[in-house]
């Protein structure tokens, strides 16, 4: 199934941009962990819409509601099962997508896959909506890995080619780690950040959008975390973090700039830092073979503009099989990137809670 994660946890989410709720269920929790709730939405209000100006104006207030699997504030062994209301719905600006699929979104291929019987409005299961969910479980994940020593947090690394300043590979802290998830708008240097917003503002007001780059690390992982091959860390962040609709790839530390350098440049030289392994430099972004080595793991995503903009675009009339131009209502972020980032650390989190589960049950057994 398209929308179900399969691992220690078990992990589906459902709903539509425009159905009624939108929700996840979580499967494979251990019993006794404790779920904060406050601490949940105010995870979530990171990533809710309509609080700025560089977002939709479509305000949803995003509070879950914990259907099962939550007792007394404590996992309690049965799938814990949330839902998100939908309440700031316009599906009539959708009307027309069916017929005249929008460039860069899944109209068309959404067409040809399900036959006309699936949900445009919004995107239906399409739509970057479905995050939210998403963030139910990274966010209790995150909460999991917390009580076992290990932090995720992201930060915007470019926008419009504007670039953040870059976490330390090697000696990243907790507070800088976290420190830009407390901001509205969440970079380490204010003053690149401004300058991210001028463009934002420019490209809106020029009915356009523009994409950007989010780096996420982990904080203290333990070397031997993961797997080789088919289930390696790499393979089970990116598999997560491909699912939010706006990714378009994925870097491990030195990542694609590694291809340009020569081995004595790329090999992390081992060194012992108060008696314990570590590396000097960090281009292996924390995992060597699939596995964690103790270090920082570092890791960027590109995210893509976003596809629905204000400007008139080429597209075609399915029905009537001509071209025809197409000029797009609704509501629309003119840039994603801020929004992603607490996903893209949902995503990381999700992934690396499965994968610590699955040592502590191997260890078990």
């Amino acid at each position: 199934m398209s929308s179900t994660f399969h691992g220690q946890l078990t992990v589906s989410i459902f709903g539509q941009s425009h159905g009624s709720a939108i929700g996840v269920t979580i499967d494979g929790l251990p019993p006794g962990e404790a779920v904060d709730l406050e601490a949940l939405q105010d995870f979530l209000n990171r990533r809710a819409p309509g609080g700025n100006a560089w977002s939709t104006s479509r305000k949803e207030e995003d509070a879950p509601e914990i259907l099962s699997g939550l007792l007394e504030g404590y996992t309690c062994g049965a799938p814990l099962t949330a839902i998100i209301r939908n309440k700031n719905t316009r599906s009539g600006d959708y009307a027309n997508l069916k017929d005249l699929p929008r460039p860069g979104h899944a109209d068309y291929t959404a067409q040809i896959k399900y036959g006309g019987f699936q949900d445009s409005a919004g995107g239906g299961h399409f739509s970057g909506r479905l995050t939210a969910p998403l963030c139910i479980a990274g966010g209790i994940c995150m909460q999991v890995l917390a009580r076992r020593g290990i932090t995720i947090g992201a930060h915007i690394a470019a926008i419009g080619g504007i670039p953040d300043e870059p976490f330390d590979p090697v000696h990243l802290t907790r507070e800088d780690l976290l420190a830009p998830g407390y901001k509205p708008f969440p970079v380490r240097s204010d003053a690149q950040g401004e300058a991210m917003q001028a463009r934002i503002a420019q490209v809106k007001a020029e009915g356009d959008s523009v994409g950007g780059l989010i780096q996420c690390a982990v904080l203290g992982l333990p070397p031997g975390l993961g797997d080789p091959m088919l289930d390696g860390l790499e393979n089970r962040i990116a598999r997560l973090v491909f699912a939010i609709p706006a990714v378009k790839g994925i870097e491990f530390g030195a990542g694609f700039a590694a291809a340009g350098m020569r081995g004595s440049e790329n090999n992390d030289p081992f060194c012992l830092e108060d008696g314990q392994v570590r590396t000097a430099t960090n281009h292996a972004g924390g995992i060597l073979g699939g596995i964690s080595n103790g270090m920082p793991l570092l890791f960027q995503a590109a995210v893509k503009p976003t596809p629905s903009i204000a400007q008139r675009q080429r597209s075609v009339s399915l029905s009537r099989r001509e071209e025809a131009g197409l000029e797009i209502q609704g509501r629309h972020d003119p840039c994603i990137v801020p929004r992603a980032v607490p996903c893209v650390e949902a995503a990381a989190a999700l992934a690396v809670c499965d994968a610590f589960l699955e040592q502590e049950v191997r260890r078990v057994l």
